[in-house]
């Protein structure tokens, strides 16, 4: 990481996204929701973790509302970057001086007060990222119920940062969880495993349980392709064909990490069309479920 220790400066460690969005080439039903992005900066005012992965470029609130103006997007909700720890202060400065419809999902320590969950909820906070692949983390079982009793009041879920194969032995814990459970990215399923895999049935069974909602974002960080992913289309389609209303759609902007080429969220919105060809399935997964999962 380069350091600029005069002016406390960390310079990025990895590219912003593409700047130039393209239109899509069908219109998103008014209503639709983002459900999944970060945004980052500036420095200065809201400094990163010393122990971070990596170190973004600043990716600000009117950059990714000019985005989404072109994607024809009209609501969004904004997860915690693992970049800021717990410390939730840009998420929920942004959620409260923001006028655009926003939800966020934030990231706390276990011994978080109930008043400042409450001041969270009331800002625009639906719920609570567990990074359970992090370093030293606490095991699910461990963490999770506790967590999830703290939350269930203010009728929010947990979002799992988990890794796709250790879904399998979790199934069984957030089967007992009093609040419902999203994951990110579609699993993270390893495309070799195949649809029919362990882990992917996993994801399925807990879809068609309705205790699990699947965020449909970031198909690049699990295909070995390059766009339009094809090797990622099975999988949406048989959750499509499983359980529509147990689905989310994000774009996972400004796709962080990425070894890949980065992608034009133009491009990331008109796989929508291949994956979810019916208009009423896709309104159901873009406009219905958020609104239901996000309170908007």
């Amino acid at each position: 990481m380069t350091m600029d220790t005069a002016a406390g400066y960390a310079a990025p460690t990895i590219p912003g996204p593409d700047p130039a969005t393209r239109a899509p080439r069908y219109a998103l039903p008014p209503g639709s929701c983002d459900c999944h992005a970060h945004v980052f900066g500036p420095q200065h005012k809201y400094p990163y973790e010393p122990n971070r992965r990596y170190t973004p470029p600043d990716a600000p609130m009117d950059e990714y509302l000019k985005m989404l103006g072109v994607l024809g997007v009209q609501r969004a909700v904004l997860v915690q970057p693992s970049v800021y720890g717990t410390d939730n202060a840009m998420l929920l400065d942004t959620l409260r001086e923001t006028d655009f419809p926003l939800r966020g999902i934030a990231v706390v320590d276990a011994d978080i007060g109930d008043a400042e969950l409450e001041a969270m909820h009331a800002a625009g906070v639906r719920g609570l990222r567990l990074n359970l692949r992090a370093k030293g983390s606490a095991a699910p079982e461990d963490v999770a119920p506790r967590v999830a009793r703290r939350i269930a009041p203010l009728g929010w879920h947990l979002q799992f940062r988990i890794d796709p194969r250790d879904l399998a032995n979790a199934r069984s814990l957030i089967d007992k969880l009093p609040v419902p459970v999203v994951v990110d990215h579609i699993g993270a399923v390893p495309v070799e495993d195949g649809v029919q895999g362990k882990t992917f049935q996993t994801i399925l069974g807990l879809a068609r349980r309705g205790r699990c909602w699947i965020k449909l974002s970031a198909p690049m960080r699990m295909s070995r392709q390059e766009l339009p992913y094809s090797d990622v289309t099975p999988f949406v389609h048989a959750l499509v064909d499983a359980a529509p209303g147990q689905l989310l759609w994000g774009t996972d902007w400004p796709h962080t990490t990425l070894s890949q080429r980065m992608p034009n969220d133009g491009d990331l919105c008109d796989l929508l069309a291949e994956w979810i060809p019916d208009p009423q399935t896709r309104k159901q997964v873009l406009v219905d479920n958020p609104a239901q999962v996000y309170g908007f």
